[in-house]
């Protein structure tokens, strides 16, 4: 992919939370990866979005360094380097601060499955991290966010759970694209606000089934996938 056409992604990708409501201010930031030139591009940092262009957003190497671009990249750049060198089936990742997903970290409660729409994007709960300690958090606080969020995933396919609720701070969403990991951000907020309805109109409630979170989930994902169109 050329680096003119990510840019355009990434953008677009970060101008979706605002069109969703997902950030406000200059909350939030959208990173993709070319993985053959091992380069990402990711939104500048503190920069309003309604005046960000393709050529503001910032291209570094996995080292963390700035290849192209005069603006500083998002202070979150460690967290994004770190999962893009985890995990090589993620092509784009979002951060934000929406309020119910956000919520949920704040609890440090990970969201239930309590139903078929949850269902249908994660194979499980959405996940919380363990609490990052006063060490992590004085030393390289973005990179052991990375780590925590690594460390969660453990022997999971990240596609097949795209977000993580990182404890006290927000959610880390991912996908294929830039736009997937929007795309992902804006189902998560749904979903995080539906749970936390549900526990209103029924403290008691309880998720749903393995037989139909399963069902859900794999109607839409892996080789047995049946919804939509043929591609």
């Amino acid at each position: 992919m050329k680096l003119q056409t990510l840019r355009e992604e990434v953008l677009q990708a970060n101008l979706d939370l605002v069109r969703r409501g997902l950030v406000l201010y200059t909350f939030g930031n959208v990173s993709g990866i070319a993985r053959d030139e091992a380069l990402v591009v990711i939104k500048p940092s503190g920069v309003a979005y309604e005046t960000m262009k393709p050529a503001d957003m910032v291209v570094v190497d996995l080292a963390g360094k700035t290849v192209e671009g005069s603006l500083r990249p998002s202070s979150d750049l460690p967290t994004h380097l770190i999962l893009y060198k985890a995990f090589s089936t993620i092509g784009g990742i979002a951060h934000t601060h929406s309020r119910a997903a956000t919520s949920w970290a704040q609890a440090q409660r990970e969201i239930p499955c309590f139903g078929t729409t949850h269902a249908d994007y994660f194979h499980g709960s959405v996940p919380v991290t363990k609490p990052l300690t006063p060490a992590q958090i004085r030393s390289d606080y973005e990179t052991n966010t990375g780590h925590a969020i690594v460390r969660l995933l453990a022997k999971q396919d990240p596609l097949h759970v795209p977000a993580v609720l990182v404890a006290g701070h927000a959610p880390f969403c991912w996908g294929e694209t830039p736009a997937n990991a929007a795309h992902n951000a804006v189902v998560l907020e749904e979903i995080a606000a539906m749970a936390l309805q549900t526990l209103v109109a029924n403290p008691k409630a309880r998720p749903i089934s393995k037989a139909l979170h399963g069902k859900h989930f794999f109607r839409k994902h892996g080789s047995t996938a049946y919804y939509g169109q043929k591609k």
